[in-house]
């Protein structure tokens, strides 16, 4: 069996930046087995696989080590394979998947995410976060994630983190944030617990950092930084209970897969 599979930058200006995901177009679902066999294969941070339905398409993302049930990143370079490599003719696609339905709009080269509002609830900060991050947050929220926020960029860009502390915590993984004289804000993400150490840009992460950082900031639209090594800058907007996260996607790989079961 072949399959086409596309490597597409997320929330990046130009090749080599932001976040990488693979995207497998299928027209129907192949078992669970083979979907995390090839997402473990590819050993991205993320492998999203869509199918098309009678309105829009369904959507599922797997890292290598399990499906999440939420990913931005791979959804922006999932509607850009559908607009720039299979002509979809409208601005506007709607995905099925475990979150809801998502939409994806397009306005020129720029595309916008329409994502739940998740905002995270205060909580104390666990002892395997803070020796995690190496730096105990001044403020510790949870929601999917946990959200640890700083003081300021450099305290952030400083942490080392220790992932066999950080993948026993009890969430997907851990936001760290901070405010920045660049931009509104800057942040990073840890998620060992599904064999990501250090996710580049992490569209999900965005469902809890706008709604903290409005309200913080008193503010509705925003422009952050993922501060990894590869980097992606995310334009943001608060609208009640969705937020939208935009960005630009580029193309790097186009190529064909054999399963062979």
């Amino acid at each position: 069996m072949k399959l086409k599979l596309y490597q597409i930058d997320a929330f990046a200006e130009k090749s080599f930046e932001g976040n990488p995901a693979a995207v497998v177009p299928l027209k129907e679902w192949l078992p669970d087995q083979i979907l995390q066999k090839i997402a473990e294969e590819n050993n991205l941070s993320e492998t999203a696989y869509y199918i098309p339905k009678a309105k829009g398409f369904e959507i599922r993302w797997f890292t290598p080590g399990s499906e999440v049930k939420l990913c931005g990143h791979a959804t922006l370079a999932s509607a850009a394979v559908l607009f720039n490599e299979f002509d979809y003719s409208q601005d506007k696609i709607v995905f099925d998947s475990l979150s809801g339905p998502l939409s994806i709009t397009r306005n020129g080269d720029l595309l916008t995410l329409d994502f739940p509002n998740q905002m995270p609830s205060i909580c104390e900060a666990p002892r395997n976060l803070i020796i995690g991050l190496g730096i105990e947050p001044n403020d510790c929220m949870a929601n999917e994630d946990y959200l640890a926020v700083y003081e300021d960029e450099e305290t952030l860009t400083s942490i080392e983190p220790k992932a066999e502390l950080l993948e026993c915590l009890d969430k997907r993984g851990v936001i760290a944030t901070a405010p920045s004289n660049q931009y509104d804000f800057v942040s990073r993400f840890f998620a060992p617990k599904v064999a990501i150490l250090e996710d580049p840009v992490t569209g999900s992460s965005f469902t809890h950092l706008i709604p903290y950082w409005a309200e913080r900031l008193g503010k509705k639209k925003m422009t952050a930084k993922q501060v990894s090594p590869r980097g992606g800058v995310v334009h943001c907007e608060l609208t009640g209970d969705r937020v939208l996260i935009s960005g630009k996607a580029v193309k790097y790989l186009e190529g064909e897969i054999e399963i062979n079961t």
